[in-house]
């Protein structure tokens, strides 16, 4: 992956794992819910974090690692956990709450890396890493321009429009094209296999996560 950018902070801690280790979670998908709940209450970003979870499933399929599509979910559930309550601790204070949830060294290193650059040094090393990475900022992009769409949706929007989206800096500017192109170069990925990825995960997914989150919302 590209060197970190300027201005990062460093991290409290490093958990290293090596590809092809059993992806263990420590925790039950209701517990992870629980645990994202008790930080995180606006409804947008528990939509965020529903969707990441929805889309990392997705890659887990698409790119082979379907056997371990649980935990590539899970570290897109709460990849944002410590965000809204601590966004200048960003994947820093994450490992205390993930520590007190019981999950295992693997999924907090999993979380903690995707702010890699940004707000830690720790480094995106799996597959699945390098996805939430590169994915994370895009999705946002995406939200922001099916808001812009009369259907309110991404399964009709097309690669070529969202590209214009990309490319127009004004547009949800506080989605880091920087971040995106660098998660596209840590995958070996163009910058629009990215793009076209991403947005068929996120409209295959859609529904699903709308559904959810009227769930969480009625809870």
């Amino acid at each position: 992956c590209p060197m970190p950018m300027a201005g990062c902070h460093k991290s409290r801690g490093k958990y290293i794992v090596t590809e092809g280790k059993t992806m263990e979670t420590g925790l039950t998908r209701e517990e992870a819910l629980q645990a994202l709940q008790t930080y995180n209450h606006a409804p947008f970003h528990l939509q965020h974090a529903l969707t990441v979870e929805a889309i990392m499933g997705w890659f887990a399929k698409e790119e082979g690692f379907e056997a371990e599509s649980d935990f590539w979910r899970m570290a897109g559930l709460l990849h944002d956990i410590d965000f809204e309550q601590w966004p200048e601790q960003h994947c820093v204070k994450c490992i205390e709450l993930l520590q007190s949830a019981h999950a295992t060294p693997e999924l907090i290193h999993a979380v903690c890396c995707h702010g890699y650059g940004i707000c830690t040094d720790v480094e995106p090393t799996l597959q699945m890493e390098k996805i939430l990475f590169a994915a994370d900022e895009l999705t946002g992009l995406i939200g922001a321009a099916a808001k812009m769409r009369p259907s309110k949706s991404c399964t009709d929007m097309e690669l070529s429009s969202l590209k214009k989206k990309f490319k127009d800096k004004k547009f949800a500017a506080g989605c880091s094209r920087d971040v995106i192109r660098a998660g596209a170069e840590c995958l070996g990925w163009t910058l629009d296999e990215l793009l076209e990825k991403t947005l068929h995960a996120m409209a295959d997914t859609e529904s699903n996560v709308a559904e959810e989150l009227n769930l969480l919302l009625q809870a």
